[in-house]
């Protein structure tokens, strides 16, 4: 199998994940919603804005340093929050924070992360954004952001793109539900990937690690974790609900998800200091357009002030200039430290 450290961009490093991972596990990475345009479209975007170079200009001396989440970060790029992430590396996200920390980068946790808050916080020196939701019951919201007071957390990113489960067919056809009901080709395919397979079983205990104890507290009330997750999603939630959690917070804010000028305002009315341009990798939507595109007209909208991030599509460093110069402080990436971070080796913390 070819080392990862011979891959030169992230579409190697994607080839490579996709080899070495059992092929329901790649495809929850890989995939998007329905046929899959909105996924493709993220990343296809950035190819139809050129750079045009002003030329004998003394470059000699380059700084790329900035402040997400009024924090300061070596690159305006952050490590966006992403699911179940033990399920790529033994380390979880353990091992990405001691990479972002290594690199000068922020990293979000989501919620639905396999490492506990105060764990994440106290192993990673890094700035800290934490990726919540408003829940139908507020008090659990309510729990998480006295947790990320207390553990020190510099920022909270809600995500509004959810208020259903988007339509994931390679998830569906793979078994990978929630509970999983696993095809015999998935079986096999675990079989045959023993290089992730062994580590996962001989791993830790797989667990949402933050909501937990919710279900803990719920026993004997036939209701698993996941089922508990799934009951919590509310379909309510409006602009109401960023002004309560804005004020429950008191710090700086990201809605994540925005697409549009007037949601954008919507948001830093409500008290939000940023928005995430976002789609959800194309995981949601199929028909959303590719958050680079909307960066121009969100920026003209709000002005100097708010911060805005470009979450999705971002492949090269190249994208990463063409958002910023569209008017983005920074961008965030999901898939492509997933792909890197594919290891059996829970001590590779943060070699790159």
């Amino acid at each position: 199998m070819p080392r990862v450290d011979r891959a030169i961009n992230i579409d190697d490093l994607r080839r490579l994940a996709q080899r070495r991972l059992p092929r329901p596990i790649f495809d929850y990475i890989d995939g998007g919603a329905d046929d899959e345009q909105a996924l493709a479209n993220n990343a296809g975007a950035f190819g139809r804005y050129e750079i045009v170079p002003d030329v004998l200009t003394d470059v000699s001396t380059i700084r790329t340093e900035t402040r997400l989440f009024g924090q300061p970060a070596a690159w305006p790029l952050m490590l966006a929050p992403t699911g179940l992430t033990r399920m790529f590396h033994p380390g979880a996200e353990t091992a990405v924070a001691r990479a972002a920390a290594r690199h000068g980068l922020p990293y979000a946790l989501s919620t639905m992360g396999t490492t506990r808050i105060e764990d994440w916080a106290r192993d990673f020196a890094g700035p800290r954004v934490f990726q919540i939701y408003v829940f139908k019951d507020r008090g659990l919201t309510t729990e998480f952001v006295q947790r990320c007071k207390a553990a020190r957390v510099h920022g909270l990113a809600l995500t509004v793109d959810t208020p259903v489960a988007g339509n994931r067919e390679r998830d569906r056809r793979n078994g990978l539900s929630l509970p999983p009901r696993l095809t015999l080709s998935s079986l096999l395919s675990f079989a045959l990937h023993p290089e992730w397979s062994l580590p996962a079983l001989a791993g830790n205990k797989f667990d949402l690690a933050n909501v937990s104890h919710r279900v803990d507290a719920l026993a004997g009330r036939s209701m698993g974790l996941f089922d508990y997750i799934g009951s919590q999603f509310d379909r309510s939630v409006t602009w109401k609900d960023v002004e309560w959690l804005a004020a429950e917070w008191g710090g700086p804010l990201s809605i994540k998800g925005v697409m549009t000028p007037e949601d954008a305002k919507r948001a830093v009315a409500s008290g939000a200091t940023g928005v995430m341009l976002s789609n959800h990798g194309g995981r949601q939507l199929d028909a959303a357009p590719a958050p680079v595109d909307q960066i121009a007209a969100v920026r003209e909208a709000l002005g100097d002030g708010p911060e805005i991030i470009c979450d999705g599509g971002v492949r090269r460093g190249s994208d990463v200039v063409k958002a910023l110069a569209l008017g983005a402080d920074g961008c965030s990436i999901g898939r492509p430290y997933l792909s890197r971070r594919v290891r059996t080796d829970p001590d590779a913390d943060g070699r790159q």
